[in-house]
């Protein structure tokens, strides 16, 4: 395959696909069922124009008979008169028309034939594009349901994979918020530790209330020391335990 025909089948490909976008196959078949009554509408008036033919045949073909009677009469008349010479004139004319009537009833006959024709050849139209009506209606009803069928499976589609985003959107959102929480909770904890002030300062303390309040942890702890070694001297049946002085002698010694 030359290269310029391998372009060519590209573009046929192409042009196809392009068409196909664009192409809506209701609007197809309804140009199609268009044409076809256009075209019965033609065999109908064909059928008309032939009907007309036929009928001014037989206005033709009535009329001459007419005339041939009237001579046939006239030629009757010049006998009984005597005027052989006119009744053969008579004659003469009704054996022409006699012709003519002859010529005219054979294309009646023809024309009868074809119109015949024509309105069975009508009739079997009719019926095909009676046919083809209710099959494109079938068939652009189906389609207008596939359509739609086409249109929700996208929709579909498009909210799922929107939802997914949401979905991520929501979880970043979920996994935020939970670490809000825990560091409020943190600074929560912090400050009912007492590890951080409180900044408004309302239940700060100052330094005498400070020293004050360490002078009373320390009295509660020399408190409880005394208390401790009183409870010693007592288990030890009341001896009272030598204390060394600075020199590292015993006391009494």
């Amino acid at each position: 395959m030359s290269v310029f025909q391998r372009l060519s089948m590209i573009f046929k490909s192409k042009a196809n696909k392009a068409m196909d976008s664009v192409e809506d196959p209701r609007e197809t078949l309804d140009y199609s069922y268009q044409k076809q009554l256009e075209l019965l509408q033609k065999v109908r008036r064909g059928v008309a124009d032939v009907a007309t033919s036929r009928k001014r045949v037989e206005l033709q073909i009535q009329q001459l008979e007419q005339q041939s009677g009237k001579l046939e009469n006239q030629g009757r008349t010049a006998l009984e008169q005597g005027r052989e010479d006119l009744a053969r004139e008579a004659l003469t004319r009704r054996s022409g028309l006699t012709s003519q009537i002859e010529g005219l009833r054979e294309q009646h006959a023809n024309l009868q034939q074809e119109e015949q024709k024509l309105t069975t050849a009508a009739q079997r139209l009719q019926a095909k594009v009676d046919s083809f009506r209710t099959r494109k209606e079938t068939i652009k009803a189906t389609y207008t349901a596939a359509q739609a069928q086409t249109q929700i499976s996208e929709a579909f589609s498009g909210i799922s994979e929107e939802m997914g985003d949401v979905g991520m959107a929501v979880q970043r959102a979920e996994d935020k918020t939970s670490e809000m929480q825990a560091r409020a909770g943190a600074v929560d904890e912090l400050l009912a530790s007492g590890a951080l002030d409180d900044v408004t300062g309302s239940e700060s303390k100052d330094d005498i209330q400070s020293e004050l309040d360490r002078m009373a942890s320390t009295t509660g702890v020399e408190s409880d020391l005394e208390r401790m070694k009183a409870e010693l001297g007592q288990s030890d049946g009341g001896s009272t335990p030598q204390i060394e002085g600075g020199n590292g002698q015993k006391e009494g010694s």
